[in-house]
């Protein structure tokens, strides 16, 4: 959330190196080598470029860091909620102790830690330590316990990688009118408890506003803010300014005290002169609210175009939530900031709905230049590289940097990736500015490329080509395929023309959209890992538009590398569906026919023998067409009849770890995560007999292919010694973004099932937690997408739409572990996975009632 950055043989070179050398006419080149990246994870990346040593920083939530002198290669260097020994804080749970008292530490939906928010570190010249000494590193984080009580807090230090020493609490959210308690928490909610009482009492505020407040006392959050996401601010003359807020009443700007970093509260309401809210604590309202999508705002001055613009995103953080990035910008640091169309930043009245968070809402769709949000560069079959292409999931909450030195401009944000789960790592984007002074990013992340003089005979040709719209949603935008022809036109998914002009700015009028203006820029394309030329440019609605330049090849040759990827495409035995692909590389068709369409249909439908049948054997032959180059292939697949539904495996521990029904291998020990070694499992009284004793440190990974299908049951008795956000039970693996987990504990949903299909989440819960101390009984059915979980021979939840997770003959399968989170710890016995039946509810009773129960 902040900041950007500042630092500079005869007197010639000293020109030449402060003249930008496009201005020059310098054609400067791009390595022309891959290169290496180091990646790193930090959520809600704050960049910072440290004017001592040059290195550049990047601080996010969860206490995570990473730094770089490239901005390429990133290492951390901090130990997250470590404490005593925190690398940021020290001792984490005693220095940020009077911001505990409001919200974070182990309290309501944030028990269990990962209550620090996204922080924003500033060098302060101003600052007097102190010792009386000048300057300091500014860090403002982030404490949350809800969606709207929260706080944000001061600490500093002499070190750009600390410790950092709690100075003061300076803005609150969340609080009431009257003595109130959020669910799972001990803090009073009442407005005394937070700083205000104190500003009431010194006469910065004469009173509460009673505005702040419903008419039941609660917090007016429709017009208020949660105080989170922190941003500081260095405008014209050196002053100093905190803009934050998260969703709720929307962003507020305020101004700071250089030598402290305080803030200096308005002290009475009043409105901008085109008619914002100015309140006399939180300060003057500059975007967003009434409860829509919107956070992370990041606010930076450009000496060069004198606009302050401000960056928010909008959308939900996780991988299906479409997070994006949005732009505006404004002559004044408080505003008000307008985007390329002239929409407000600050929400409509007519958006009123009353009190809450919406986020089903895309109201606010149009408001805001989309910077970028979900999209892929396909790779289609044929084409050079791996994989599926390069894209991103819900990239946001960005930072920016304005790098004097390098005379280079940079976007940084975190993302998500397709088909990756929620695993996230920081992304840099060069950006820059286009004939209306927008800054505008380039489609690939940095790679240490320049800006240089390109030719017509430079960005002619195919480019895949992304247009990133103004939606809200969590689709993703897949590249289509246009040309820029040599007569300046442009065909193939879009159609208009095109203009190279200012040795590398570009100019596309797309027919029926309008003008985009942007740049030509040679960058680092990761699928294809080659240098490719790409184009960059938004228009006057504030839509962004990419282009990655691929190299022609001759029909036949396209037509040949389609065949030869599709010979190795195929997996030789399947059980569910198969996709066979119709489109490849530049649009080249591929129609197919089955030797056998009651196993495998022509669209790749598979329908598996009876029980008892043999096996089916399918000759799948392709004909690709692309212009006038045809070629034809075959490839064959078994098709596996189906087995007679039942036991599976059956883990009673009575005698150690084997499957006590013969069909299975034994289960074997695991460390603290499904896929290591090491770890210790042993045995004490269980329910029936002898039980596993899990370590908290220690799981055990069952035989593979335990279920082959989407009908299957799994049955367990359950003693946990605690328990522990996100821990597993019973864990079963497709890949590590296709899997379900039996969890007695999450923060939203109590004991419940939770699955993950690639793309989407599915949440199966109840309303219950189940006690540590006692033995409880669990049991899934599921049967063709249709969802029960029981718990204690209760259903606790139904539902549909189940995703279909085990589409092959080898997933993986664990207890007490899974690829991510904290072990199980307590006892577990009776596990039985049935695979190709649902049990029925009176056979999931004598489960619970018999014990010992069923074997067959």
């Amino acid at each position: 959330m902040k900041g950007y950055f500042k630092s500079f043989i005869s007197i010639f070179l000293i020109l030449l190196l402060l003249i930008p050398s496009s201005a020059l006419g310098i054609k400067q080149t791009s390595n022309s080598e891959p290169p290496e990246f180091r990646n790193a994870s930090v959520h809600d990346p704050s960049i910072i470029k440290d004017p001592k040593t040059g290195t550049y920083y990047v601080y996010g939530s969860h206490i995570d860091g990473a730094k770089s002198t490239d901005l390429i290669n990133w290492d951390r260097f901090t130990n997250g909620y470590t404490t005593p020994n925190n690398k940021v804080y020290g001792d984490l749970s005693q220095n940020l102790a009077e911001s505990f008292k409001w919200a974070g530490e182990n309290d309501s939906d944030s028990r269990g830690g990962f209550a620090v928010w996204a922080p924003d570190v500033f060098w302060n010249k101003h600052y007097v330590n102190e010792d009386g000494t000048k300057g300091a590193y500014m860090i403002y984080y982030s404490v949350s316990s809800t969606y709207i009580r929260s706080a944000i807090g001061i600490a500093v230090s002499k070190n750009i990688e600390g410790p950092f020493q709690y100075v003061d609490t300076i803005m609150y959210s969340g609080f009431t009118s009257n003595e109130a308690y959020d669910r799972n928490s001990n803090v009073n909610k009442h407005w005394e408890n937070t700083n205000i009482a104190d500003l009431i009492k010194d006469g910065v505020i004469d009173e509460v506003n009673p505005d702040w407040f419903t008419e039941s006392g609660a917090y007016n959050n429709k017009l208020y803010t949660n105080a989170i996401d922190a941003n500081i601010l260095e405008g014209k003359n050196n002053k100093l300014y905190m803009t934050y807020g998260s969703w709720s009443g929307g962003t507020f700007i305020l101004e700071l005290d250089k030598k402290t970093g305080l803030p200096k509260y308005p002290g009475k309401d009043g409105k901008t002169e085109d008619g914002r809210m100015i309140d006399r604590y939180f300060g003057t309202k500059i975007a967003s609210g009434y409860g829509r999508s919107a956070e992370g705002t990041y606010a930076v001055y450009d000496k060069k175009t004198r606009y302050y613009y401000l960056y928010i995103t909008y959308g939900g953080l996780a991988s299906d939530g479409g997070y994006q990035m949005r732009q505006f910008r404004s002559k004044n640091p408080d505003g008000p900031y307008v985007d390329a169309k002239g929409n407000a930043a600050v929400f409509p009245e007519s958006f009123d709905i009353g009190v809450g968070n919406f986020p089903g809402n895309d109201d606010h769709k149009d408001i805001g230049n989309k910077m970028i949000g979900n999209f892929l560069f396909k790779r289609d079959l044929g084409e050079e590289g791996t994989g599926i292409g390069t894209g991103y999931l819900s990239p946001g909450h960005n930072s920016y940097l304005i790098d004097d030195e390098l005379d280079k401009e940079f976007i940084v944000t975190h993302t998500r990736f397709p088909q990756q789960g929620e695993m996230h790592e920081v992304r840099v984007h060069q950006t820059f500015k286009n004939s209306d002074q927008w800054p505008v990013p380039t489609p690939y992340r940095y790679a240490g490329e320049t800006i240089e003089n390109v030719s017509e005979a430079d960005v002619t040709g195919d480019y895949k080509y992304i247009n990133h719209g103004k939606e809200i949603t969590g689709d993703v935008t897949e590249s289509t395929w246009v040309k820029l022809n040599n007569d300046h036109t442009i065909s193939g998914a879009v159609t208009g023309t095109w203009k190279l002009y200012g040795n590398y700015k570009a100019k596309l009028t797309i027919d029926n959209e309008g003008t985009y203006d942007g740049v030509f820029i040679r960058q680092y394309d990761p699928t294809s890992q080659k240098w490719v030329m790409t184009f960059s440019a938004m228009s006057d609605q504030g839509i962004v538009i990419w282009g990655s330049h691929v190299e022609a090849s001759a029909d036949e040759k396209l037509v040949q590398a389609i065949k030869q990827e599709l010979m190795t495409t195929f997996p030789s035995t399947v059980i569910s569906n198969i996709t066979l692909p119709t489109v490849a590389t530049r649009g080249a068709q591929i129609t197919w026919e089955s030797s056998n369409p009651e196993a495998v249909s022509n669209e790749g439908v598979v329908t598996r023998p009876d029980p008892g049948s043999e096996d089916a054997e399918v000759n799948l032959t392709g004909t690709i067409t692309l212009g006038n180059a045809t070629e034809t292939l075959t490839v064959t697949v078994t098709v596996k009849a189906k087995e007679e539904g039942g036991l599976s495996a059956f883990y009673d521990f009575s005698e150690g770890l084997k499957d006590s029904s013969g069909k299975k291998a034994d289960a074997t020990v695991t460390g603290n995560r499904l896929n290591n070694t090491g770890g210790n499992i042993t045995f004490a009284e269980g329910k029936v007999g002898q039980a596993a004793q899990f370590d908290g440190e220690s799981g055990l990974k069952l035989a593979d292919g335990l279920i082959t299908g989407d009908t299957y049951s799994v049955s367990m008795w359950l003693k946990p010694e605690q328990i522990t956000e996100f821990t597993t039970s019973f864990f079963g693996a497709e890949t590590s973004n296709n899997w379900i987990s039996i969890v007695p504990k999450t923060g939203w949903g109590n004991t419940m099932v939770w699955s993950h299909n690639g793309d989407q989440w599915y949440d199966a819960v109840t309303d219950t937690t189940i006690p540590e101390g006692q033995w409880s009984h669990l049991t899934l059915t599921v049967q063709g997408g249709h969802a029960v979980f029981y718990i204690n021979g209760v259903a606790k939840y139904t539902g549909d739409n189940f995703p279909n997770v085990f589409t092959s003959l080898d997933a993986e399968f664990g207890l007490g572990v899974n690829y991510w989170d904290t072990p199980f710890k307590g006892l577990m016995d009776e596990v039985r996975v049935y695979d190709g039946v649902a049990i029925p509810a009176t056979e999931v009773q004598s489960l619970y009632q018999n014990r010992s129960g069923l074997t067959e």
